[in-house]
């Protein structure tokens, strides 16, 4: 009977001991990391005016008259959609992307053991694309610390899970094709993207990308529709500051340096000596900036941070937006046939240089609506600079401007904090009204 029982425990092993046998480094990984991807569900309160207008087609023209039309009924629906994230501290804190709760009125998240938790959103950034979420539970919390992605290698296996058409814990592998790949959508560039040809759909949004220790080493992301057969993923190195940033003060505080810098041109390259073709050139130094502290002149072409060269102004941009207030920035720059290298420590921008910004990054000025302008909301353009932005697309002064990227402008508080957060970009899209016509226009800034 001792026999027959020592003989059923053997055979009952005999599956688990074939399993280890085939266990790999990839099924070791997903091991390692599955319990802390959750699925991320949310929910999104639209109320919509009913007006005669609607249907028409035309944003601008739906939302202006939608002014003179408020005592139409309004209709209240809810719009769902899923995403992935992944548990980043046993405390309860989910790294995901932005776009996955972008509007939500409500997010919840499943775990792999099916529990579900009401998340709070803690912050979130439309620029990096990245989102802190926090659910709270009885116990300690199974998650994945952070990795490192600055020494990825192409041709380096991967591993992504998610929840793609909210299939739950999905695992997909491959390789790592591309490093710091840009990608433009409709409404933004993208820069420096882990390029795999593991496949990212809808649903993978937010979930992890693992090397094959099972390290935490990207955030994956489908925000490009066309990609057929591959996928892009936020190395993990520029989510490190974003995500701390999110949870200590909730939203990510773009830094001021007071340079204002464009691509260099061959002729501008030739008129400066600069025997290169790649850099941007300060065009302009903001007095008392750490720019101006730092003794930097317009004409300086500056050719590297730290150790990352300084392609153009996009790799320029992104390179500055991976760091906070307080951080050091190492430059390297070309000047009269020299090159030198100096430092400075990156601030907050300013509140009260919001108007001066407005000036230098759009080339306009303006003033709050006065009465004439009936309902409408925004600000009017009092002043627009020759040869700006604004100047060369048109804006004229009278013109309103109701919308700065996604944030509606009610008026002159609205317009400076738009203003700020357009420091360090390429380019603003801008709602413009001119009568009772509606424009949207893209600045490049």
């Amino acid at each position: 009977m001792v026999f027959f029982l020592l003989l059923i425990g053997a055979i009952s092993s005999l599956p688990t001991r074939a399993q280890e046998s085939r266990k790999n480094a990839v099924v070791r990984a997903v091991e390692k990391a599955g319990a802390a991807v959750v699925n991320v569900n949310t929910e999104e309160h639209v109320r919509e005016r009913v007006n005669p207008f609607s249907g028409w087609g035309n944003d601008f023209f739906e939302e202006f008259f939608g002014d003179f039309f408020e005592s139409f009924p309004e209709r209240d629906y809810k719009r769902q959609s899923l995403g992935s994230g992944v548990i980043i501290d046993p405390r309860g804190y989910i790294l995901t992307n932005e776009h996955v709760i972008s509007q939500a009125s409500k997010i919840k998240v499943s775990l792999i053991n099916n529990r579900e938790y009401e998340a709070q959103l803690i912050g979130a950034d439309p620029r990096s694309d990245l989102a802190v979420l926090k659910i709270s539970a009885p116990t300690s919390l199974p998650y994945l610390k952070m990795g490192r992605s600055d020494d990825l290698m192409i041709g380096e296996t991967i591993i992504a899970i998610g929840n793609p058409f909210g299939l739950s814990h999905t695992v997909t592998t491959g390789v790592i094709s591309a490093m710091h790949r840009s990608l433009k959508t409709d409404n933004r560039v993208y820069t420096d993207f882990i390029q795999l040809d593991a496949s990212i759909n809808p649903g993978n949004s937010g979930g992890p990308l693992l090397n094959i220790n099972g390290e935490l080493v990207g955030v994956n992301t489908a925000i490009y529709q066309q990609a057929q057969g591959i996928g892009f993923a936020i190395p993990i190195d520029r989510a490190k500051r974003i995500v701390r940033e999110l949870i200590a003060h909730g939203e990510v505080k773009e830094i001021w340096l007071g340079l204002i810098v464009e691509d260099v041109t061959p002729r501008l390259a030739r008129s400066l000596g600069y025997p290169q073709n790649y850099g941007v050139v300060v065009r302009r130094v903001h007095q008392r900036s750490p720019a101006e502290a730092a003794a930097f002149r317009p004409g300086d072409i500056l050719t590297a941070i730290g150790r990352q060269k300084l392609g153009d102004k996009d790799v320029y941009l992104d390179l500055i937006s991976s760091y906070g207030p307080n951080d050091t920035l190492q430059f390297t720059y070309f000047r009269q046939g020299r090159e030198g290298r100096t430092s400075l420590v990156a601030r907050v921008v300013p509140r009260e240089l919001a108007e001066e910004l407005g000036r230098d990054l759009l080339g306009i000025s303006v003033n709050p609506l006065s009465r004439r302008f009936g309902p409408s909301r925004g600000v009017v353009v009092s002043n627009v600079q020759k040869n700006s932005p604004a100047g060369k697309i048109g804006i004229q002064p009278g013109d309103l401007i109701r919308q700065i990227n996604k944030q509606r402008i009610e008026g002159l508080q609205d317009f400076r904090q738009a203003v700020l957060s357009l420091l360090n970009r390429n380019n603003a899209l801008l709602l413009v009204q001119r009568g009772s016509y509606g424009y949207y226009v893209t600045l490049d800034l």
